[in-house]
């Protein structure tokens, strides 16, 4: 997974858990704005939720955050 984008999950889910706590969850989706102005990178994201991992729909932002920091 490219860096920038390593780096934005892990901003999101930080806002997230300060937000509503740590046991929110979230979506691959949540980490893009509402319109599809970067296909290859939500693919990426898309990828590497489902194939990769096969995630749930939602997660909690603690366990997504973990795993972009550990490099899973």
């Amino acid at each position: 997974m490219r860096a920038s984008l390593r780096e934005k999950i892990i901003q999101v889910c930080d806002q997230k858990i300060e937000k509503k706590g740590a046991d929110v969850g979230v979506s691959f989706y949540a980490f893009f704005k509402n319109k599809n102005d970067q296909p290859e990178v939500l693919m990426e994201a898309a990828r590497w939720w489902i194939e990769i991992h096969e995630l749930d729909h939602f997660e909690k932002a603690e366990k997504i955050k973990h795993m972009v920091s550990s490099g899973l």
